[in-house]
Parts: structure tokens; sequence; C-alpha cells
């Protein structure tokens, strides 16, 4: 992989490589953008094929989450990092010590936070050694379990797309399909269901569907049945790439508005959706509750102001699906340029404070 010319491809700014040889860690952080303030994003530890492997994913989700952080209004950059082991044999306290101390190292430039293969445990070690980590116990000042408030902001999200489809963002009496009911979906199934709407589920943990049979009156369905049935909203919980050329010609719903990451297996099918007339919520805006609420850790957690934030989230797809419309492309594209257009201005911003910055220094050593 010829690094250099891939991050001057995609504007990134820096990428730390750190090996600790007593612990075994092995670990990548990727800065892609702090425009907007330092880079946020979470540690992810996975048993990567090759280093190329895991070089190419810290790049690619570094540059996700200065999309997904610009999108949801916060003052934050994109970063990520990867860590090359198995979750579940190579941990060790000295391991993500060592790691802390490489974050401290970067003097703020990077905040980490939970990942795939990283646990609440594993930022407490971190801490350890910086401030700079969210997603720490309770104890440390933590928001806790995030998937209460991510699936809030679905609910928030999906009423948006709702009023677009339908001219009332009210989700009493529509039929909404969900695929998947862990926690995050369990939770967002609660608030669909207080609101009146009719539930379809499925999942391939039994104990969560009949849980959700019993507790919201959903109808269970078999997992490759939920593309097809007859409902106003699809709602994706679970896989990702699950709007694809075998689904696609299935979905009779008029919105797509879900939790999982990734929804699209290919931007053309983004492109097949939007010609269909379908009213797709793009994942990392709709999903970004989570974000939201451990960057509120950043300023001393405070519940009400976060969930104020996460509220917004419905401000958020409304906007993506007004760039849709005004410049006449799918709403996948519009969410990055949501993003993009977020940065553009902030960075004009900081370019003309420089050069007024300049002049008065000029005029002060005349």
């Amino acid at each position: 992989m010829e690094i250099f010319k891939y991050m001057e491809t995609y504007d990134y700014e820096q990428m730390v490589i750190c090996q600790d040889k007593q612990s075994g860690l092995k670990a990548i952080i990727c800065i892609h953008d702090t425009t907007l303030g330092p880079a946020l994003g979470g540690t992810r530890m996975w048993t990567y094929e090759t280093e190329d492997a895991a070089i190419e994913d810290a790049l690619r989700l570094a540059r996700g989450m200065t999309y997904k952080n610009a999108a949801a209004g916060l003052n934050l950059g994109g970063g990520k990092t990867v860590i090359i082991g198995d979750p579940k044999k190579d941990k060790n306290e000295e391991m993500f010590r060592a790691f802390g101390r490489y974050i401290q190292g970067l003097n703020g430039r990077y905040i980490t936070a939970e990942d795939v293969g990283t646990t609440v445990e594993d930022m407490d070690l971190i801490y350890q050694e910086t401030p700079f980590v969210t997603g720490v116990s309770p104890a440390f000042g933590s928001s806790g379990n995030p998937s209460p408030v991510t699936a809030y902001g679905v609910y928030r999200g999906m009423k948006a797309a709702a009023m677009e489809a339908f001219g009332t963002d009210s989700l009493e009496g529509k039929v909404i399909a969900v695929q998947g009911v862990g926690h995050v979906a369990y939770t967002l199934c609660k608030h669909l269901h207080e609101e009146g709407a009719s539930l379809i589920v499925t999942d391939i943990n039994k104990e969560a569907v009949q849980r959700a049979v019993e507790d919201f009156g959903a109808k269970a369905v078999e997992i490759d049945e939920i593309y097809s049935v007859d409902c106003d909203i699809f709602a994706p919980c679970a896989l990702g790439a699950i709007i694809n050329d075998d689904t696609i010609p299935q979905i009779k719903a008029k919105v797509i508005a879900g939790a999982a990451n990734n929804q699209l297996k290919e931007t053309r099918h983004g492109d097949a959706i939007h010609e269909m007339g379908i009213v797709y919520a793009p994942d990392y805006v709709i999903n970004a509750g989570g974000v939201i609420n451990v960057a509120d850790e950043l300023n001393g957690y405070n519940r009400d102001r976060a969930m104020k934030k996460v509220e917004t989230i419905y401000d958020n797809i409304a906007s993506v699906i007004e760039i849709s419309k005004r410049d006449n492309i799918p709403t996948y594209l519009a969410a990055d340029r949501l993003a993009e257009e977020r940065i553009e201005r902030m960075r004009k911003s900081r370019s003309q404070f420089l050069l007024n910055e300049r002049h008065i220094l000029s005029n002060r050593s005349r």
C-alpha cells in the first residue's frame, strides 16, 4: 500500500505506529482531520491478516469518523485506532497502559473510545495513563451504556425521514419492520411501540425476538422474510451491506432508517433506492447518538445536555434531505456534502482569522 499517496488523496493529517515489545502492543493511530477540533474515534482490536490490512482499516475508519462527527454537529475531528491482535487472548494490562501513554503523547490531538474488540475495562486501563479517553466506567465520570442513547437518536432521525415520506413525523399507526432486536433495537422498539407503531421483527436470537413479541406485541418473521414484508419503514439494526441487489427488489417500505452501520453494500445501491423514491436516512448520521453521548464526557458528562444534542439528529436528517433535494443527489451523498460543507466553512473561517491576525501584526511592526 502506498501510504503517503493514499493519505494525500484523502487529505489525512497523521498516522502514528505504536509498538511495545513487552506487552505485545502493535497499534496504528490514524488522524484524518482536526479542522473542527480534536480527532475522536474508537480503538478497534482485530486479528488482521496483514499489517497492510490493519493500516487500511485504520485509514478508512478514521475518515468515516470525520464525516460522522461533522454531520453530528460536534466540534470534533475524525480519528481511529486499530490494535493488531486477538481480543479474546492477546489482551493484558500492560498493553492498554502502554497504548494510553502513546495517546498522551499526542497531547489531546486524538481522543479514543470503545470499539469492536475493546471494552469499558480496556478504556479504564487507558485512563490510568491519559485523560484523552471516553467510555470509561461510570465511576470515572462516564456516560455508561450508550445503547439507549443511540436508539433515541435513531428514533428521532426516523421521525425526520417519516416527515419527508408521509408529510407527518408521527409514527402512530405506521408499520415498522425492524431487522435485529439487540440492545439498541430493543430500546428503539420501545420508543416506537409507545408512539403507537406496529412492529415486525426478526433476529437470529430467538429469545430477543420473543421478548419483543411479548413486550411490544410485535409480529415475528423469519430472517429472510423481513425485506419483503408490507411495511411503511424498514429499520436495519443488525448487519451491514443489507441494501443490495438481492434485497432492494423486495423492499416495499417508503423509508429506510435504522441503527446498522454500512447499510449500503455499494454506493450504487444508494443510487438505486433514491431512484425508487425511498427516503434513506444515512447510517452514520442517524446512528450518531452514541458518539454524541460520549463526546459530552469531554465537558463533564451531563445526561440532559447530551440528550438535547441527540435530539438534533432529527434536524441533521432533515438537513441531509434538504441537500438531497437542493442538489438532486441521493441522501448518502447529501450526508457527505453536509459534513464537507461544515468542515469547509470552519476551514475558511480559520484561514480568514489567521489572515486578520497577520494583518494586525504587520501593522504593529511598522
